[in-house]
């Protein structure tokens, strides 16, 4: 019996791939319209035909036909393109390593049926940001984490923030006083929140911080997503973010 259903085609996000035998991957996609899927693929060996492994690095952006399952999970991909390749990402060292820090942060953030155009608009233009910035990217990991928390439900309220604040992990929220709890951040810290949460794409080269700074809040976002996320693991690109920022 054909367990294979009808034809489709959608944009994707590649997440993550791994081998399945000599010739097929399983490939772990981001989509704007079914939230996250897994397709198998045959790849060729050759260069001249077929579907190549180069396709399915992490955040490459595709455009995908494939065969809808009618029974298990794994849609069967029948052919992928690029929709437009990168120039800068696979060749820079510092770019290649943010990529694959946002690459397994989504792996690890976004799951089953989570289905949002608005955040995959958010992450595709995030990512050509990133491979088309000609200037110092190095706070690009803090400002797409913490503006990803806006389409994942825990995105920090700032308004009230106000010198000598301490901040609340649980809540997200700025207090006067400490939280009876230990999840919160003390004022010193709680500052650096705030500024890392004034920065966007364009600005944030202007905004000035020290290496142990840098590496403090990275700390301080992946505990965020911790405690907001059920499950969240400890993400293994985190030791080259350090050695290179």
């Amino acid at each position: 019996m054909n367990d294979q259903g009808e034809i489709t085609k959608f944009r994707a996000i590649v997440l993550h791939s791994f081998k399945l035998g000599d010739q097929k991957l399983i490939v772990d996609m981001l989509t704007p319209t079914m939230g996250r899927v897994q397709c198998v693929v045959r790849v060729s060996k050759s260069r001249r035909g077929g579907i190549g492994r180069q396709l399915f690095q992490p955040l490459t952006l595709l455009e995908v036909v494939a065969t809808e399952p009618r029974t298990g999970s794994l849609f069967n991909l029948r052919d992928a393109r690029m929709v437009r390749p990168y120039t800068s990402i696979p060749f820079e060292p510092v770019k290649l390593s943010l990529a694959m820090f946002t690459a397994e942060l989504l792996m690890n953030a976004t799951h089953g049926e989570l289905t949002d155009e608005a955040m995959f608009a958010y992450i595709e233009k995030g990512v050509l940001w990133l491979d088309e910035c000609s200037g110092q990217p190095a706070n690009f990991h803090l400002v797409f984490a913490m503006r990803l928390t806006r389409f994942l439900g825990f995105y920090p309220n700032t308004d009230d923030y106000r010198e000598g604040d301490w901040f609340d992990l649980r809540s997200g929220c700025f207090t006067p006083s400490a939280p009876a709890h230990h999840d919160r951040l003390a004022p010193d810290e709680a500052r650096l929140v705030s500024l890392m949460m004034r920065m966007n794409f364009a600005t944030m080269h202007l905004f000035r911080m020290t290496r142990q700074e840098r590496n403090r809040l990275l700390d301080i976002v992946l505990l965020y997503y911790r405690i907001h996320q059920p499950g969240f693991r400890e993400l293994k690109s985190v030791d080259v973010l350090r050695c290179v920022f």
